[in-house]
């Protein structure tokens, strides 16, 4: 199963590439630059990036080229995750108390099988400046935080997810069977 990492500049895109490959993907890291034509996957991860997409029409290299012409999997990871919403006409403002570090994740009661086995509250790795504040519509929440109501988002007819906080970073609970669960989305 081929799950490419689309290199939005994060600071962690080659832990995402390396758990992935932990996780039996063969994975490897494409700039975001990348023509939809080859990009040769059966899903991807969009990293996280130091670009704030705050009240501007910034375009994320070719990602918005071809988002819409995927039907495999995708899941938007911090600023993959706020591009995913403005995308699909959601809303991504600077956050009134920014979180970096250690934040509790709350999951919401509806279930989605991108959480599935994983408790309701765990602690997770943030960084982010901006976030996400309205749900595109068609998204449904999956998770927030005290201080970011959208920690994770899901499409409802496609399969599109967006986290806010870290999986692929160790201080991240539960990080590693979150991936885990992507990719069996991806097997099926």
């Amino acid at each position: 199963m081929k799950v490419p990492v689309i290199d939005n500049g994060g600071q962690w895109t080659h832990r995402e590439y390396r758990v992935l490959r932990d996780l039996g993907a063969e994975s490897r890291i494409v700039p975001n630059t990348t023509e939809f034509g080859d990009l040769d996957a059966d899903a991807v991860v969009l990293s996280g990036g130091a670009l704030s997409l705050e009240g501007t029409e910034t375009p994320l290299g070719k990602v918005g080229d071809w988002i819409d012409k995927a039907t495999f999997p995708v899941l938007g990871i911090c600023v993959g995750h706020q591009f995913l919403a403005r995308h699909f006409g959601g809303r991504v403002v600077r956050a009134t108390a920014p979180e970096f570090g250690r934040v509790q994740v709350e999951v919401d009661p509806t279930e989605d099988r991108l959480f599935r086995g994983i408790p309701r509250r765990f602690t997770a790795w943030s960084s982010h400046n901006d976030q996400v504040l309205q749900l595109p519509p068609g998204w449904k929440g999956l998770a927030h935080s005290a201080a970011c109501p959208v920690q994770a988002m899901a499409h409802a007819d496609r399969p599109i997810w967006g986290v806010q906080f870290h999986p692929e970073v160790e201080h991240t609970e539960h990080g590693r069977e979150l991936l885990a669960n992507f990719l069996a989305v991806v097997r099926r």
